[in-house]
């Protein structure tokens, strides 16, 4: 009879003992969470609301880096899809040497930058492009000679698209959505998609 009680005493400490840590493991997440949200202050023209997650971001931030399953995944992609505005004139490219400065601009967007001048598309600090640029990012494909792939409707609209939301394609891409987050304004997507189609841009120059 003694063993029976010895081990029921076991049985019963080792579950307050875990109930006690699963508690702590709580409580110190939410500790870790509140001193990340202290941690942070609004500066100059950028605020606290940036750390609010869209749907989707939320899905593709969790420990796994993968949206939960296929059916979300799908969902997701299609509101993304909903997202892009494509220009109503029909008219996809505007000025290349204007592409060309937009791309190599990265200022915006930070609290040190004057939020009266537009945003840069900072293009360079993930792609290669122009050959005459050295200093050039690799977590993106080259787009050197992207003009080669043709100017087909398919085309000018897929790039457009990848732009404007980069997750109508890959739905936890790493890319920044540049129209749907108001990153760049609809010509200034003209100017970068000209840059990368122009036959005159250094971008597909041979």
């Amino acid at each position: 009879m003694w063993q029976i009680k010895y081990l029921l005493a076991v049985v019963a400490v080792s579950a307050t003992v875990s109930a006690c840590a699963e508690s702590g493991s709580q409580s110190k997440a939410k500790t870790v969470e509140s001193v990340w949200l202290e941690s942070m202050v609004a500066k100059n023209h950028v605020g606290l609301d940036r750390l609010n997650q869209t749907a989707l971001q939320s899905a593709c931030s969790n420990a796994e880096s993968q949206v939960v399953s296929d059916t979300e995944r799908e969902q997701l992609q299609q509101e993304a899809t909903k997202s892009v505005a494509y220009p109503a004139d029909g008219v996809f490219l505007g000025n290349w040497q204007q592409g060309e400065a937009i791309a190599g601009n990265g200022k915006g967007m930070q609290w040190s930058d004057n939020p009266n001048e537009p945003n840069g598309g900072n293009c360079y600090a993930c792609h290669q492009m122009s050959p005459d640029e050295v200093a050039y990012g690799t977590v993106g494909p080259s787009l050197r000679n992207y003009g080669m792939r043709g100017v087909s409707e398919a085309m000018l609209k897929y790039t457009w698209a990848k732009i404007w939301n980069p997750q109508v394609y890959l739905v936890c891409s790493h890319m920044p959505r540049f129209g749907d987050a108001g990153i760049l304004d609809e010509q200034q997507i003209r100017d970068v998609m000209a840059y990368l189609f122009d036959p005159a841009s250094p971008v597909n120059r041979k």
